[in-house]
């Protein structure tokens, strides 16, 4: 392309990014005429524009040479104020906080790298969003279409397309092979991150040489609106009435909240009052019905509650609202050993038939609830009652529960044999946290480990957004790359990450990162000087730690505090002083990181206890027999 020519585009370019900003948005612009129905451009800005139509305003960036047109297209846009682009220190990082913005504020991000190494570490993180069904898109510079030999950053392999290879088996995938196909890519990629049911990741492989590519006359209606619609009620086929008399005749009904009904809590409570059910929720919807409803059994699994576990232990049928049925989740298909039919309402076909004895109802969460609500009043099924059997046993367990969990949070400091003198417990310490998070305002993240496991036993959230915990993937250093959403949304929030020792330094970037956008919100690392869940399943599994701790001492408050413009204090003393800091995070306009030395032994005071099964390591003949026993 000649320099005038390019100079040309540039000058157009500009032209439209401020005629978007002037008009108040894309969609205005176009109707009153500022956009030309029909310019030329490059690839990578029909490719920004579409996404600006959609709304993706928010590029997380770690650019490299196989990204840089686009990074030139989102300049010029940011320079006038259509688009922001944050750059961070690593892809998994800038995944991890794309997924989280979607999931807190519902905002769509995209996460822009390089090819090779770059893509390889987003597509990574992407797990995470794929297993918690949070739409973001990710543009990953990609090998030329012309193939005049390897790329330096390429999979090492003579074969074609194999970064889309893997984009698809993580989750949808399409090459922009040709200039052309820009609107195809464009809807492939808003049908899978704004799919109301099963949203996730989308890549976007981006050639090198297809990027400045000019599409002489494109037309702007070929870029594509309109998100997928959600579904309905599941089809009445018999089926209602048949689960209706399921209900009917249940002694012990359990019902499982899973992610899917994350926007169904009024009409999963009415359920529990007509039939005499209880609730066990998983740890992503925790809030989805107050924690004090005296139907909500709270978590269940195999690090479940006691309460949460016993009631799935002794359900006859079970209702199983939007949940995938994972190991953990249901300790791995031996969770419901006396249920005898199963009432599965999802909007996946093969997650609704996961078990047998199953009648699978396929639709929308909230709205087939409604209607299965509908035909048990019509039918005079209203067994909601606080005095059966069942509700009384139930109710027991949950009192016993919370006794056990008072007796953890007054032993608040042990002695620990590593840091040879009494420090706080993990389970005083993040019951104070959380309790302060939700009287402060401040949204919650956990970490993977055992600071999660401990804490989605813990958390007592009223509704739901209090509490976001990553159990999809697990995934260490989800949470504390989740607080560079506090920067990124656009109403800015505090926001409290709880991580382990192991968490935190597999992204500890975000130091940087959060004082570089101006993140607001404070880190609680509690450290035991070792990978807590793992170094507790050895010991529970052989009797033995191998591999799964350290010998080093780091102090983390400095470490925090040598980046200018984070705070680091270390709490030595007890919950008290834990608030105090936590006050003091809150009033800090920046990042905080307050270091917890925390307990880890054989004392069980120092834990939250492990109530269900695991079809892991030294377990799994044991488990896999029970499961074929009970034949779900």
């Amino acid at each position: 392309m000649k320099p005038e020519q390019y100079a040309q585009l540039v000058h157009a370019r500009k032209q439209r990014a401020q005629a978007i900003t002037d008009a108040g948005g894309f969609e205005e612009a176009y109707r009153c005429g500022a956009l030309s129905r029909r310019a030329d451009m490059t690839v990578s800005e029909a490719l920004v524009l579409g996404l600006v139509r959609q709304n993706v305003r928010k590029f997380l960036s770690v650019f490299g040479h196989g990204s840089t047109e686009i990074g030139e297209v989102l300049r010029v846009y940011e320079a006038a104020g259509v688009v922001r682009t944050f750059a961070v220190r690593n892809e998994i990082a800038a995944s991890h906080a794309a997924a989280a913005l979607r999931w807190v504020t519902g905002e769509k991000a995209a996460v822009v790298t390089s090819i090779g190494p770059g893509a390889l570490q987003a597509m990574t993180g992407s797990l995470a969003a794929a297993s918690d069904g949070l739409g973001v898109w990710y543009l990953f510079g990609d090998e030329t279409t012309e193939d005049e030999g390897p790329n330096m950053q390429q999979i090492p392999k003579p074969e074609q397309g194999l970064f889309l290879r893997l984009g698809q088996t993580m989750g949808s995938a399409y090459t922009l092979h040709t200039p052309g196909a820009v609107p195809t890519a464009l809807r492939r990629g808003l049908n899978r991150v704004d799919d109301p049911h099963r949203a996730g990741p989308f890549f976007l492989l981006m050639p090198m040489n297809t990027q400045c590519c000019v599409i002489e006359g494109f037309n702007l209606d070929e870029l594509p609106v309109g998100s997928p619609p959600r579904l309905g009620p599941a089809a009445d086929d018999g089926r209602y009435d048949e689960a209706v008399e399921i209900l009917r005749t249940a002694d012990r009904v359990v019902v499982k909240i899973g992610g899917g009904a994350r926007h169904a809590g009024r009409e999963v409570q009415e359920l529990l009052e007509l039939t005499d059910g209880v609730a066990v929720t998983s740890p992503l919807v925790s809030g989805v019905i107050p924690y004090a409803h005296p139907r909500n059994m709270t978590v269940g699994g195999s690090k479940g509650s006691l309460c949460g576990n016993w009631a799935m232990e002794q359900a006859d049928v079970l209702v199983a609202i939007g949940t995938r049925f994972v190991c953990q989740s249901d300790c791995s298909r031996t969770g419901y050993p006396k249920v005898r039919r199963v009432i599965a309402i999802d909007a996946d076909a093969e997650t609704a038939m996961h078990y047998g004895r199953t009648i699978g109802m396929v639709g929308d969460a909230k709205a087939t609830l409604e209607k299965l609500c509908q035909t048990l009043l019509a039918k005079g099924v209203n067994k909601g009652s606080r005095s059966t059997p069942w509700f009384q046993a139930c109710a027991e367990k949950k009192r016993e529960w919370e006794a056990f969990k008072a007796q953890r949070y007054g032993a608040a400091r042990l002695f620990d044999p590593v840091w040879k003198r009494e420090v706080l417990t993990q389970p005083a310490a993040i019951k104070a946290a959380t309790d302060w998070a939700r009287s402060a305002g401040a949204v919650t993240f956990f970490d993977a480990g055992d600071v999660q496991a401990n804490g989605f036993q813990i958390v007592e959230d009223e509704r739901l957004g209090q509490t976001f915990t990553e159990t999809g993937a697990s995934y260490m250093g989800f949470g504390v790359c989740a607080l560079l959403t506090t920067a990124v949304a656009d109403q800015p929030f505090f926001g409290l990450a709880l991580s382990g020792d192991g968490s935190f330094t597999m992204n500890p970037q975000i130091l940087i990162d959060a004082v570089e956008h101006g993140a607001i919100g404070c880190i609680v690392l509690l450290d035991n000087r070792r990978m807590g869940a793992i170094s507790g399943l050895q010991t529970a599994q052989y009797g033995n730690v191998y591999a799964s701790s350290d010998s080093v001492e780091v102090d983390y408050a400095a470490w925090a505090r040598s980046v200018k413009g984070v705070r680091g204090v270390t709490v030595d003393g007890g919950t008290d002083e834990l608030v105090k800091q936590l006050n003091e995070a809150k009033a800090y306009k920046g990042l905080t990181l307050i270091h917890v030395p925390v307990y880890f032994g054989e004392d069980e005071l120092g834990g939250m206890g492990v109530f269900g099964r695991w079809n892991v390591g030294n377990w799994c003949h044991e488990v896999q027999a029970l499961r074929h026993q009970i034949g779900t």
